[in-house]
Parts: C-alpha cells; structure tokens; sequence
C-alpha cells in the first residue's frame, strides 16, 4: 500500500500533529526572540551612539571657543624688517617722521623745511618737496598737530610768522597695482601767518586743524620791548553766499602767564583746552573755549619731586596727556569732574617703563595704545586702558632720534643717532584685553573713579572700549536669583502637594497643564513681560507688595472658617480636592489686594510708593528691571522644576510611605521624614536644571530688564546678562575684531559656569542618592 504525503503547509493548523504545532510554536518563539535581541541590541548602540554624539558635540563647541578666543591671550611682538640709510640725510635734521595708513610711504620733516617722502621698506626716496618758508626767516620751533585724519604740521619762524602745512596721501589702481603719491597742501594758503607784530622768534609752538577753524598757540622770545608772551590766534572760516572761497575771521588773545620756562604747549582735539608744560613740572590748565577771553582752570605739578618732565603727548582721544619724566616714569593724567562739578586734571595710572628718562611718547591714532622711546633707545608699547606693557625691544644700539607709529599701529620707524632708519612689523591685534581690563574696576578717561563697565562700542571714533565681564556675570546671577526666588517655592510646594497629597483624579489634569506652561516660547514670555508687565508692575507696585501679604492671611482666615464648616459639609469633599477651592479664594484675594492698595498708598506715602522710594530711601525704580525678571522667567522656569520635583516624589516606594504611616506618623511627617529625603536626589536635580535653565535664559531678559550693564543689588534696576549680551552685540560685531573676540569669551564663560555647575550638582545628586538609598 503506497503512502500518501500531504504538505504541511496545505493542512489546517488543527488538523496538524502534536508534533508538529509544538515546533512551530518552538520556530515562531526562536524568531521572537531573535528579533528582540535585534532590537535591544540596536537600541544599545543607538544610546551609546547618542551619548557619544552629545559628548562629541560639547567637546566641540568647547573648543571651537577657545579657537575664537585664543588670540585674545597671544602675546604681542615685533621684528625687523629692513634698516637702511636715512633718506637724503644731507637735507637736515629730522623734526618729525610719518608712515601713512598703508605703511609704504614714510615722511621726514627736516630743520631744513624739506618734507622727504620714501618708502618705507626700503628707504628709496620717492619726492622731495621744500616747505614754503620766507627767504630771511629761518624755523626757530616745529610742531605736530592731531595725526588722526589731520595731518597738519606748523613751522614756527624767526620773524614772528608761521607756515602749516598737510602732508597727504593719494590712492589710485593704474593697473589694478596700489600706487600711493604723496604731495603737500597748505590749508590756510602758502603765504605765511603773522603771529607776532613785533616780529618776535616764535620759540614754542602748537597747532590744530579742524575743518572751519584752526588754532594757534605760541611762545614768543624775549625781545627789547618786553619778555615773551603765550599768545593765542584762533582763525574762523566763515562761508559767504556771494563768495567761492571762506574768509577767516581772527581773533588774538594773550593769556596772563608767564612764558618762563615753558617747555611745551597742547591743544586739545576739540580746541577747547590748552595744556602749558613748565620746565619744574608744573602743567597749566586752561579753557579756551572762548578765544577771546582763555582762562586758566588748574596750576599743579605732575611729576615726582626732583624730576623733570622729558615728553609729553596726548592719548588718543585728547582727553589724556600721557608725561613721561626723568625717572622713566610715565602717567596718565585725564579731565575728570571734581566735587563741584569742574573740570579737573587728574591722575589715573602710571607705567614704569624704564630705569632712564623717557625721551619720546607717541600716541597710536585708533586706540588707547602708546610707544615710549627712552634714553638707552629701548622702545616700548602699552595699552593705557588694560594697563598692559605689550612690546618691549631694544631697536638700536644707538640713540634713537625720531620715532613713529603707523596708523594702524602695525609697524613703527625709528631713527637713530647713526644714521639709521629701522623699519619694524608690529602684531598687536588685541591690547585691550587683560584680566584687569576683564575682571577688575578699571579707571576709565573722564570718570570720576574705577568702575565695572561694559560698553563696547559709541558713535565716536575716539571711544575707549570698555570690556568688563564683571556687571554681565553679576547680571546673569542676579537675574537667576530672583528668577529661582519667584520659582523655586511655588514649583516645590506644588510638587509636593501633586505628588503627595492631590486627589489623582485632579492631578491627571494639573500635571499636564503646568508641563505645557513650559512649552510656550519664551520670546512670547518676554514680549508680554516687556510691553505688558513690566508696565502694569510699575503702576500697581503697592498692589503686589500688599498682595504677598493679604492673600496668605486670606489663605490662613478662610481655613480658619472652613474649621466651622459643618461636618456633612465638610465631608462631602473628597480627600484631595483641597486645592480646588482655595483657588477662588486666592484670586478674591489678590483681587482685594490691588483694590485696597491705591487709598492704602495714598495715606501710608502720600503719595505712590515708587515716589517714596526715591525720596526717603534713595532707591530708584527702572520700569523694565530685576523683580519683572524675576516673575517673568520664574514662570518659565516653574515647569521645569515641578515636573521633575513632581516625578522624584511621586516615584518614591510606596511601602516606605505606607510603613512610615503604619507606624504612626502623620502624613506631614512622613512627607518631610521620608518622602523628601529619598526623593532628594530628584528635587535637587529640578533645581539645579531649573537654575541652569535660568542662567542660559536668553529673550526673556534681553526684552525685560531695560539690557543695562549695571552693577546694582536693587530689584528695581535693570541688568545685563552674558546670553542677553552675546544675542544683541554679535550680529554688530566684526569677526575677528576683540569686540567679536570677547563676545566669544563671555559664551566661553558661560558655558564653563554651566559645566562646572552642573558637574558639582552631579556629584552632589550622587551623593544623596547613596546616602539615603537604604531608606
């Protein structure tokens, strides 16, 4: 009898044997778990993979900063590039030498009224053109006036007149090849000014060039009719309608001062003070404000006792003289206002640049940066404001008779007492920064004292960058604080009583709703705080203060009353359901606060209390500041800290809750005894991401606290804080300038106080956890 074989495939899976259901329930079991293991190990890797990445990305920004920001700390230095004889030496004594922008074409002012163009590579010369001075007169004094965007000198004769002249430069691309020609221009015409009637020698001279007036201060010799005098001779450009060229209006003043002794003269940029530097070291103020009638401000002497005052130059801005004396002491002497209010010289720092007398100072055009040149011809660069000493070479072995910085302070020449000309490049891409210019108070020009200041940038040229980090870290800290004030007790309580003690039923839905809260963005949060809030606080300042005191008594009196409730009442709500009725009663109350505040403000203050603030105590109110802060991104840090807080406590075993009542503690002191210990580790978390959360906060301060840099503990001042400050700056910054630079090192800051912080809260969560693990 032939057997008859019948797939299995093609039979019902009832009509199967014993057999051979139980292999394919073995197969079918062997592929469920094969795919699970699949899965789980895809899921590993797939974490590993993540966590690296992260890490791998943390790593990378924290390096892409410090490749920003280490430039910021590169030492800065100077090498020689070329030494050559000096140009058409036999044309006369240099006077003055000038590198215009670019650093080709170099100028030498000569004795002589020659002007020698070269360049400055190379010393070839390029033109040589002769200063129009009058046949019989010869130069008895020289002077330079403001280099930055003037270039004026003046020639001060025998005869009583003088000559001032501009030396420029002018760019063209024959070619697409950088041709620079130098020439020679007379802004008050080539005939010379008549500074003296008497015809007396002009032995000190000062000058500055402004677009419609130009100002002229002068020494005259002794002559038989009488001493020398301090004359000052202003020219006014007045533009007619019926006329091509202005006419100069003239105006002669001598000052009641003995020209004795006078070894220098300066005018300022804006030709309102002049400076007179005695031989004995005495420095005369005046206000020349009034050319007609200049006055005589301060009288005191600027350097040490048995010394001499050997140069002297303005710092950039011409609000700083910088006196370099015998001792090879030099000082930074700025305009401040005095107790009354008044102009004054005072000085602010001081640099010891060398053991010999400082024989020349010159002024870098663009920033508060200065080069001396001393006795031994070791020259030196520093930065006034970072107080920093950046360059310090010997150029020559020789004495060094003339010396200049280029425009951009990128390379300087230097001539010496051999003849030698010495070309150096010059890398100082970023003076200002020091970590007393970052962190310490620093005395800034025409401030009163040392200050914490941040301000990075003004409409004028000769600005002095302030750079301090310390008011934007003690905005980001203050701005935390208040923001975790306002958030920390009321995302804490609420976790408590959700998690512990709220009905579930009801906290099925409150959950939800406070963790969406923190959903919303917070440039809404801090649009509405800025248009909306910050307004409504400051008319209703007595309302909030009354509000934090009338609705916990109203909270405490309605439970009081609830105690009353008849007990079928009382019973009839659930357990749980406590906190639903007290909201009508915390909204009644807040409500009665506001209405009660206004009469109560009138007869408590006469008036409204930000006014008394101000007159009693001192303490001034910024609409948009700390307290609007702080309720503002308290609201946006509440979700983030109940939610975890939350989960951390209702995680907690419930046999410990149970035993700890079985045992007959009350629900209270288990919640304090045991709940809250073991859920330590969580609610420390909550708190430390919420305080992280409120550090790197970014819109809600930027359009809340009025983004002022101050340094006030006041809850009624503004601030500024590092994130708010990186988001508003750096779109106006230029990349790789040390504005852009330390806006890269306050992210840097950042980041390290979050990495740090965050790190030892780790540490901190860890060591709770194992400390209270055996509960």
């Amino acid at each position: 009898m032939s057997e008859i074989n019948i797939p299995i495939k093609q039979l019902p899976l009832e009509q199967l044997p014993k057999e051979s259901k139980r292999s394919i329930k073995i197969s079918s079991g062997e592929y469920h778990q094969r795919w699970r293991l699949i899965k789980d190990t895809l899921a590993h890797y797939g974490v590993v993979a993540g966590g690296l990445g992260v890490i791998v990305a943390i790593v990378l920004i924290f390096f892409y900063l410090l490749y920003v920001v280490y430039p910021l700390f590169i030492s800065a230095n100077a090498e020689p590039v070329s030494e050559y004889a000096v140009p058409e030496q036999a044309l006369g004594n240099t006077l003055l030498l000038e590198v215009e922008e670019q650093n080709e074409v170099g100028a030498r002012f000569t004795d002589s009224g020659q002007v020698v163009f070269f360049e400055a590579a190379t010393g070839k010369t390029l033109l040589t053109q002769a200063v129009a001075i009058p046949e019989g007169a010869h130069i008895t004094s020289f002077a330079q006036g403001s280099p930055i965007n003037e270039g004026a000198v003046i020639y001060g004769l025998s005869d009583g007149r003088a000559v001032i002249v501009k030396h420029q430069y002018k760019v063209t691309y024959p070619n697409n090849v950088r041709v620079i020609t130098p020439s020679l221009k007379y802004p008050l015409g080539e005939q010379p000014l008549v500074l003296d009637n008497s015809g007396a020698a002009l032995e000190k001279i000062a000058v500055k060039v402004g677009e419609n007036a130009t100002t002229i201060v002068v020494k005259t010799a002794d002559t038989p009719q009488g001493g020398g005098k301090i004359r000052l001779i202003s020219f006014q450009k007045e533009q007619s309608l019926f006329a091509d060229e202005a006419a100069l209006t003239r105006t002669d003043s001598v000052l009641e001062q003995s020209a004795a002794g006078i070894a220098g003269i300066l005018i300022d940029k804006e030709e309102a003070n002049l400076y007179l530097i005695s031989n004995d070291g005495q420095l005369g103020f005046f206000d020349i404000g009034d050319k007609s009638r200049p006055s005589l401000r301060q009288q005191q002497n600027v350097v040490d006792a048995g010394q001499k005052i050997t140069s002297v130059a303005f710092l950039n801005s011409g609000l700083s003289l910088m006196i370099g004396d015998s001792s090879g002491l030099v000082a930074q002497w700025s305009m401040v206002k005095d107790k009354l209010n008044r102009p004054a010289m005072q000085k602010i720092r001081s640099f010891k640049v060398s053991d010999k007398a400082v024989v020349a100072i010159n002024a870098e055009q663009r920033r508060k940066g200065f080069m001396t040149t001393d006795a031994d011809g070791v020259v030196g660069i520093y930065h006034s404001t970072a107080e920093r000493e950046m360059i310090k070479e010997r150029v020559s072995d020789a004495l060094p008779t003339a010396a200049v910085l280029s425009p951009r302070a990128n390379a300087l020449l230097v001539q010496s007492v051999d003849g030698k000309m010495h070309f150096w490049h010059v890398d100082n891409e970023h003076p200002e920064v020091s970590i007393k210019s970052l962190w310490q108070k620093v005395w800034y020009e025409s401030y009163p004292k040392p200050a914490y200041t941040w301000q990075s940038s003004s409409a004028n040229s000769d600005f002095e960058p302030k750079y301090s980090l310390t008011p934007l870290v003690f905005g980001t800290l203050k701005a935390a604080f208040y923001a975790m004030l306002v958030a920390m007790p009321l995302a804490l309580m609420g976790a408590i009583y959700t998690a512990y003690f709220m009905a579930p039923q009801m906290r099925q839905y409150v959950k939800p709703s406070i963790e969406i809260m923190g959903a919303l963005p917070t440039v809404i949060l801090g649009f509405l705080a800025g248009l909306w809030l910050a307004p409504f606080m400051e008319e209703h300042l007595a309302g909030l203060f009354a509000m934090l005191m009338i609705v916990p008594v109203g909270v405490v009196l309605f439970a009081f009353a609830w105690s009353f409730v008849p007990k079928v009442i009382a019973d009839n709500l659930s357990e749980g359901w406590d906190a639903a009725i007290l909201v009508p009663v915390i909204l009644l109350s807040g409500w009665f606060a506001f209405k009660v505040s206004v009469p109560l403000e009138t007869f408590l203050f006469h008036g409204t209390l930000r006014d008394w603030f101000k007159t009693e105590l001192g303490i001034g109110y910024d609409q948009r500041n700390a307290m609007v802060v702080g309720v503002a991104m308290g609201f946006a840090v509440i979700p983030t800290i109940f939610s975890i807080a939350e989960d951390a406590i209702f995680s907690v075993p419930k046999h410990l809750t149970v035993g700890s009542l079985a045992l007959g503690a009350t629900p209270w002191q288990t919640m304090v005894r045991v709940v809250l210990l073991t859920a330590s580790p969580g609610i420390f978390s909550a708190v430390m991401i919420g305080f992280g959360r409120a550090v790197g906060e970014t819109m809600i301060v930027l359009m809340a606290t009025g983004n002022t840099p101050v340094m006030d503990l006041s809850v009624f001042q503004g601030l500024r804080t590092l994130a708010a400050n990186i988001a508003v700056e750096m779109p106006e910054s230029e990349v790789d300038s040390t504005h852009y630079r330390v806006l890269f090192l306050a992210a840097l800051v950042l980041f390290m106080f979050t990495f740090v912080f965050n790190t030892l809260a780790e540490v901190i969560r860890q060591r709770l956890r194992e400390k209270y693990s055996s509960l």
